[in-house]
């Protein structure tokens, strides 16, 4: 439900100290809101028992809490779970729990649709309708956090943004929402154990390098052939291989931090020896790793996964030059809840 009432989330702790000085109360109360707010999660004002029942009512008539809601739930028969999430707005994200033996990842989501036009995936088909704010983005983290602990005994390890959007298209929010995350009077999580993933915008890869991030950078590449990266994700037009290279080495300078390069490999698009050629040329650049994914049918046809042949021959050819180099088979399919699947389909 919508109100004119400020989202108590978007103060600082500073602000919400001068809020309660104003009021008459003690600033030290602003400190039991912010642990309520954010290591704790609360959904409403009632669930922080410390204050007193008037304070309660007060912070009732001044703010909200415009929280997430777990509109569906889903679950793979391989342990993932897709999380349909309705925001204060009535819109939906998604996001998923990715399990293996010794972690949880979450992959989360930071629009509602995405900026941007990859002919390959479903986010792609959505038109972007808003960015996440840092509190929807963090909200995300928390329930997967509480899945984790649930179904698998133990707390998150991993957050990748690479659920619906462009983060890079939402920096401000998605560098606060980390903020949080990697903060103490948050989760608390390592920056290292987070990973943002781009389709490649090369000014704001060097804005993140000049911000000092802590994080890990992941780039959607696809191709290292101009046209064919052009044909699959025709924004690229506007930022050419050269360019983002550039942005990459800067990236590496500024932070030492390889980067990942995410890579589909398709039936009769990027599976000749010149697109494995041009993808080894382009990684001996910059210190990097591959990772080559397996592809999800987005139903249209066009794109069809490759041959098992043809991702042996990126894996040779790019181990033999030195470059690390893995095959990432997808999760949770059956739910559409893999990489590039994730479009609402079930809501």
């Amino acid at each position: 439900m919508q109100t004119n009432k400020q989202d108590i989330r978007a103060l600082s702790k500073e602000e919400l100290r001068a809020f309660f000085e104003t009021k008459g109360e003690k600033a030290f109360r602003a400190n039991q809101v912010y642990e309520w707010l954010w290591s704790k999660g609360a959904h409403d004002f009632d669930a922080m028992t410390n204050l007193s029942l008037p304070v309660r009512q007060m912070l009732e008539d001044n703010f909200v809490i415009n929280h997430i809601h777990l509109d569906k739930v889903q679950k793979s028969a391989d342990g993932t779970i897709k999380n349909a999430v309705r925001l204060f707005d009535g819109l939906v994200v998604e996001s998923v729990l990715i399990p293996t033996e010794t972690r949880t990842t979450a992959c989360v989501s930071s629009q509602v649709g995405c900026s941007l036009d990859c002919n390959f995936c479903a986010t792609a088909q959505l038109k972007r309708m808003r960015n996440l704010t840092p509190d929807e983005i963090y909200d995300q983290v928390l329930a997967i956090n509480n899945e984790s602990k649930q179904y698998h005994n133990r707390s998150l390890s991993n957050i990748v943004f690479m659920g619906m959007g462009e983060p890079l298209m939402n920096y401000n929010n998605v560098m606060k929402a980390i903020d949080k995350i990697t903060g103490d009077e948050g989760l608390g999580m390592s920056p290292k154990r987070i990973t943002v993933s781009t389709s490649g915008l090369p000014k704001m890869i060097k804005k993140m390098a000049d911000d000092e991030v802590k994080f890990k950078l992941a780039v959607s590449l696809h191709s290292a052939v101009e046209e064919v990266r052009n044909e699959i994700m025709p924004f690229s037009k506007n930022f050419p291989l050269p360019e983002l290279l550039q942005s990459l080495k800067y990236w590496y300078q500024k932070t030492k931090s390889k980067v990942t390069f995410e890579y589909v490999v398709w039936k009769g698009i990027n599976d000749t020896s010149k697109d494995i050629q041009a993808l080894v040329k382009f990684c001996k650049q910059v210190p990097c790793k591959v990772n080559l994914i397996e592809y999800n049918p987005i139903d249209d046809g066009v794109f069809q996964q490759a041959d098992e042949q043809a991702i042996n021959a990126y894996i040779n050819a790019l181990e033999n030059n030195g470059i690390v180099a893995k095959v990432r088979r997808s999760r949770g399919k059956d739910i559409d809840a893999a990489c590039g699947q994730l479009a609402n389909k079930n809501i």
